[in-house]
């Protein structure tokens, strides 16, 4: 299990305590402490007083959000490796019932799952959304959090890359998907926290707008059947305009805070607006999200409702499902996906040995 930490308090607490209370125990807490000034630095070394598990690892100048992710991720030694954001909750099922995806099936290189949103006071926004497997091969379906997967798969796609932080998640996973199988549990095995301390929102706003709009060109690139690498070397003016849909991911982030996304003037300014589909829903959404926020999170949550009830007529789930679902348009029966699971039927429905790949004795003798 790996952690990057940079100022996450006062969320730090709460993502410790949910790995440290999993059903499954054998394993290695690696969590790196990025240049944490608030005080996150303390709370982890109280963490690592507590449970041995917990190894701690220090940088004192802050690397971002890529370089931190590679560092944390290089530093772990098992041949199965967990992520963890430091603002979010891992349910207590998570690793048990990821590990037994892949003791299951040994081609499957990256197991993820489905994700409630919470707010800073952990209240559900929104829940597990079914649709997300249904998307199409150049959007992944969940994004570090939920992200489980074997060492030799991360080493042989070369790790996080630095060209593409703020979304290096995306980045991995797509050259992932290319090597290796991915399956998606259908529920939900984390929270994913939209609050004030994100990265995307805490960073300097102009790169990080540069940083979304790279992610989206290279979104187009994958839609069109083509490879993306050529744009991570190529120069861009930093004052480039950029995609309209970058200041709804971005304002995203604030309306399921909770909070007021005033972006629609740094749209006007900032945007590469034309007259297209993409330019006009934007324009509607951040000049809603400034004046009523709190209409447009129940406008979007009708049309959530709607894709949701499609999803269930064209699919019927039993068990993991293999993304991008192009690879299978039938999901894999193994694992029911209804509330009220046990851990005694998730075993006896698997029929395997408990998952020993996390624990120190694995890596030990798993070189």
């Amino acid at each position: 299990m790996i952690m990057p930490v940079h100022n996450a308090l006062p969320y730090l607490d709460a993502a410790v305590e949910s790995i440290l209370s999993q059903t499954f125990s054998d394993f290695e807490f690696v969590i790196l402490d990025d240049a944490s000034t608030d005080g996150s630095t303390q709370r982890l070394h109280h963490w690592a007083s507590r449970d041995a598990r917990i190894r701690l690892l220090h940088e004192d100048r802050n690397l971002g959000p890529a370089r931190s992710s590679e560092r944390v991720a290089r530093a772990a030694s098992a041949p199965i490796v967990a992520r963890m954001d430091a603002d979010d909750i891992s349910f207590p099922q998570r690793l048990a019932d990821q590990l037994a995806v892949l003791d299951r099936y040994p081609a499957v290189g990256v197991v993820g799952g489905l994700f409630d949103i919470i707010d800073a006071n952990g209240r559900i926004v929104r829940g597990p959304e079914l649709w997300r497997v249904r998307q199409p091969a150049s959007v992944p379906p969940f994004g570090n959090g939920p992200l489980t997967y074997r060492r030799e798969v991360f080493d042989q796609v070369g790790g996080y890359r630095e060209e593409c932080e703020f979304w290096e998640d995306n980045d991995l996973i797509l050259r992932m998907a290319a090597v290796t199988k991915i399956m998606v549990l259908p529920y939900s095995v984390y929270q994913v926290r939209q609050a004030g301390i994100s990265n995307r929102l805490s960073s300097e706003q102009q790169r990080v707008e540069r940083a979304v709009d790279l992610m989206y060109r290279a979104r187009t690139r994958l839609d069109q059947g083509l490879t993306y690498d050529d744009l991570l070397r190529s120069s861009l003016k930093d004052d480039r305009k950029v995609s309209p849909q970058v200041f709804v991911s971005l304002g995203s982030i604030v309306l399921w805070a909770g909070g007021r996304p005033r972006l629609f003037k740094r749209l006007l300014s900032r945007g590469e607006l034309g007259f297209d589909r993409r330019s006009l829903t934007a324009l509607v959404w951040t000049a809603w999200g400034t004046v009523e926020p709190r209409s447009l999170r129940a406008f979007i949550r009708l049309l959530l409702l709607g894709r949701k009830l499609r999803t269930r007529l064209v699919m019927r789930i039993d068990g993991p499902v293999l993304w991008p679902m192009l690879r299978s348009h039938r999901p894999i029966p193994a694992l029911s996906s209804q509330p009220g699971r046990t851990r005694k039927a998730f075993d006896a429905a698997y029929a395997v040995e408990p998952a020993e790949a996390l624990s120190p004795t694995s890596r030990r003798t798993l070189k």
